[in-house]
């Protein structure tokens, strides 16, 4: 039955269109017309989940089915959370208000492990046991998907399966068996024995792992029908827009239409595990783009539309693109925003065409303050480059800009550090008669799997702390203001990010000792997490202090994402030679793992074009 909340304890929270329904283009099927049902949940605030890219297309494709109802949920903030329990009111969708409980199957999409503990509050709000242990045919099939799924095992506890890669094919599929399994009324075993034969598919139950007493995983051994590996789902071709996305009713995080130009990237930075685990590059036409645009702008009343990627000025002929879009929709007027543009005067020259003649804050990623490092992490950025590119911005009538850095990188030194603070001092003496307004954002390196630095150690507190000092010093010398991350808080994201499933214990933990929202400055309880290891008797820095060797069978060792080890392997030692390894869109391929797509696909020549 749909739970009804009273308007005295809508009117006694903040923000209460949060959990109200009914926005513009969401769905409401007839409940008792669908056979299977189906809650989609990113595990955050819902102006934090509603600017996520995943669940709208899932939304999209489940609710096509005639048969199928997909609704949304999002965990309730402490003050509406505190009423709940007091009331006895279970957790709910948004569409049909039906307690989470009474669904088929919960997917969650897991896009940054600190809201782990929101996965286990959300599973206790909606009374469903939140061990996967503890759960029966009777309660709802618990699945995760997104980028933190390429490494499950920290969450293995609670999560009946994983989908790793892209959803839009899978889902499907594990549908169908379900649908198939319902009707036959099989016990749940057998229904995760079948849903392992789908590739991509991870049921963490049918894995054993044992532990060398130094504590480092030993094996990892399949059982019954589960394949040694699990290779990650992608897509051969970007699916068709969501051209009709659920409008909220209050401001969210990112408050525009969405587009997704292209997907994957080619620039191969080591740090980053988005441009590994999001391989190979895809590209929708421009004609595809310019169609879901004006689709966009009449489904949905929006005045601003994005066109997302990780690069998207790699993106051919962006710059036509744009002027097309422009022209095209002239009379509605249309704003356009590209967000995730690198650092040279073709951005600058791109953002100029279309801006207003009062110019916003431009935002670039140079990453590290001297060309040494950048040539380590492969970013691939010259200085001489990046001061003309911002001398270009300030004549155009740019002042403001934002400048994001990383500190703790591998072969850092306190040199790389101080050109920080080098290199924003020349930023700042390059206005004619206006001094540039810079706010500069520090955030730590965290060694992700899947990347050439997943072996790398991560930088002590103690050393950050150093590190921050002596950028704080030197930039307010200059009068330019930084921010930074809590080393705390990098610790923790470390330890997740690399963490075994014996990490899963921790999280129960440290959710039982109040933790919940841990990305949120004002409710992140260290103590809770310190005391959560200490019972479980592990070690945070075990997982992010220590250097790994390249032999050492690592907890995602299984989850094969089609970029290879080997291709890993060597970009980790061309790190310490200091080399680069160039973009595969100048025509060389670099063997990463998925040269028997790009070759099916002609996609070297494609892009070299």
């Amino acid at each position: 039955m749909p739970v009804t909340i009273s308007d005295s304890i809508l009117h006694s929270v903040i923000k209460p269109a949060r959990y109200t329904g009914g926005e513009w283009n969401s769905l409401v099927k007839d409940w008792e017309k669908c056979s299977l049902r189906m809650a989609l949940i990113y595990p955050d605030l819902y102006e934090i989940g509603m600017s996520n890219l995943a669940l709208p297309i899932l939304y999209d494709v489940l609710n096509r089915q005639p048969d199928v109802l997909a609704e949304r949920a999002y965990p309730p903030w402490i003050d509406l959370e505190a009423q709940m329990r007091k009331a006895g009111i279970p957790l709910f969708s948004l569409e049909s208000k039906h307690p989470l409980a009474e669904f088929d199957i919960i997917g969650f999409s897991l896009g940054y492990e600190l809201t782990y503990t929101n996965v286990l509050n959300i599973l206790n709000l909606a009374r469903i046991p939140v061990l996967a242990a503890e759960r029966t045919k009777q309660h709802p099939l618990i699945i995760a998907g997104g980028g933190c799924a390429v490494n499950p095992e920290p969450m293995a506890d609670f999560v009946d399966l994983f989908v790793i890669g892209e959803g839009e094919e899978v889902i499907v599929e594990l549908i169908e068996i379900f649908r198939k399994w319902n009707k036959e009324e099989g016990d749940k075993g057998e229904l995760l024995r079948q849903l392992a034969t789908i590739p991509g598919i991870y049921i963490p139950s049918l894995y054993q792992v044992d532990y060398h007493d130094d504590g480092s995983v030993a094996s990892i051994t399949p059982k019954g029908p589960a394949a040694p590996s699990i290779k990650r789902r992608f897509v051969a071709q970007a699916p068709p827009p969501v051209i009709a996305p659920v409008v909220p009713y209050l401001e969210v995080i990112h408050d525009r239409g969405v587009i997704e130009i292209q997907r994957g990237c080619t620039r191969g930075c080591r740090f980053c595990q988005a441009g590994m685990i999001y391989r190979p590059l895809r590209q929708r036409s421009q004609q595809e783009i310019v169609q879901a645009v004006g689709q966009l702008l009449e489904n949905c009343g929006y005045s601003e539309v994005s066109l997302v990627s990780l690069t998207t000025n790699d993106y051919p002929d962006i710059d036509r693109l744009v002027d097309t879009l422009i022209k095209h929709y002239r009379d509605y007027p249309l704003t356009i925003s590209l967000p995730s543009l690198r650092l040279d005067g073709f951005s600058v020259k791109l953002m100029d065409s279309f801006s207003s003649p009062k110019k916003a804050r431009l935002t670039f990623a140079p990453e590290a303050g001297s060309e040494r490092l950048r040539r380590v992490i492969n970013k691939g950025a010259r200085e001489d480059e990046f001061l003309e590119t911002l001398a270009t911005a300030l004549d155009k009538g740019w002042e403001s800009f934002k400048l994001y850095f990383m500190i703790g990188l591998p072969t850092e030194t306190m040199d790389d550090i101080q050109s920080i603070t080098d290199l924003v001092a020349k930023i700042r003496r390059l206005g004619k008669g206006r001094r540039p307004k810079l706010k500069i954002s520090l955030s730590t390196f965290i060694p992700k799997p899947h990347t050439p630095f997943q072996w790398v150690a991560q930088d002590t507190e103690e050393q950050l702390s150093l590190k921050h000092q002596m950028l704080k010093q030197g930039l307010h010398q200059i009068g330019v203001h930084l921010s930074w991350q809590d080393p705390k808080v990098s610790l923790l994201e470390a330890v997740l990010s690399r963490g075994d499933r014996r990490l899963s214990k921790v999280i129960y933990g440290a959710w039982q000792l109040g933790s919940s929202f841990d990305a949120w400055s004002e409710r992140f309880n260290y103590q809770n997490w310190l005391q959560a290891f200490a019972e479980v008797g592990l070690d945070p820095s075990f997982y992010a202090h220590r250097q790994r060797s390249l032999a050492e069978l690592l907890p995602w060792s299984h989850i094969d994402i089609g970029v290879s080890p080997e291709f890993l392997k060597r970009e980790y030692q061309l790190t310490w030679e200091g080399k680069e390894t160039p973009d595969c869109r100048q025509g060389q391929c670099n063997a990463c793992g998925l040269e028997s797509f790009c070759q099916k696909n002609n996609y070297t020549k494609a892009v070299a074009r």
